[in-house]
């Protein structure tokens, strides 16, 4: 549960409705219905451990959120995902119609579901079986075929799901390990370096220049100035 404002609801809500469902509490402190639903959405929304997120909105505070939602009275409850208002209901209702609310937001899991969580290679592939583009399964299972040195079975694998920055970095690992590139913690500094000069010609080491770059993780400060570097040497 987080506390939103004018200034953090696009964040908090709709840029993360991409990722999660989220569940708008439009709220005053002086309204006593408000009082009576507040906690049972806590404890509803908190059972979904984290499928569902809970955002509470003060409206006396927060103005230009209630008038976003257009809401006449309080407490009223939204549900946003993927940046649209999906659900909603106005007023301080029973806690049965509390969980259903939610549990329309938050699917019970498929038998694929339950098999990618298990995490082993006999349960990742019965989930693709079942779903053959599972994302969860496909990660899973890429990852441990990087692991046992099975990079190009690995590759095949990601090619059925798409992109993301999960995917690319594994996606770089496989392409690492099928070259028998070694990547040290603390050597790929000195590999980017001698790597550098040839980019432009060899499509090889430009490869391996930029896996090695998604390997390092889009936090590092070296990306940045590494991919500066690669665009000079290229253009």
């Amino acid at each position: 549960m987080i506390d939103v404002t004018d200034d953090t609801f696009e964040q908090a809500v709709i840029e993360r409705s991409d990722e999660v469902p989220v569940v708008v509490d439009l709220w005053a402190p002086w309204c006593g219905p408000c009082r009576t639903l507040g906690p049972i959405l806590e404890r509803v929304v908190a059972d979904t451990e984290g499928k569902v997120e809970l955002a509470k909105v003060n409206v006396d505070e927060n103005p230009r959120v209630a008038a976003t939602f257009q809401a006449q009275s309080i407490p009223a409850v939204y549900a946003v995902a993927g940046r649209r208002v999906v659900d909603g209901f106005i007023g301080a209702v029973p806690e049965a119609q509390v969980k259903a609310f939610v549990e329309r937001l938050a699917p019970v899991p498929t038998e694929a579901d339950l098999l990618a969580a298990a995490g082993d290679e006999t349960s990742l592939r019965r989930a693709l079986e079942l779903e053959h583009d599972h994302p969860a399964a496909v990660v899973g299972l890429a990852r441990l075929l990087v692991e046992q040195g099975r990079a190009d079975e690995a590759l095949e694998l990601l090619a059925r799901i798409p992109e993301d920055h999960e995917t690319r970095q594994l996606a770089a690992e496989a392409r690492l390990a099928a070259a028998d590139v070694t990547v040290p913690a603390d050597g790929v500094d000195a590999r980017l370096d001698e790597l550098l000069p040839t980019v432009k010609e060899d499509e090889e080491a430009r490869q391996e220049f930029l896996d090695l770059l998604e390997t390092l993780g889009p936090e590092d400060p070296r990306v940045a100035r590494y991919r500066k570097a690669l665009a000079a040497q290229l253009f």
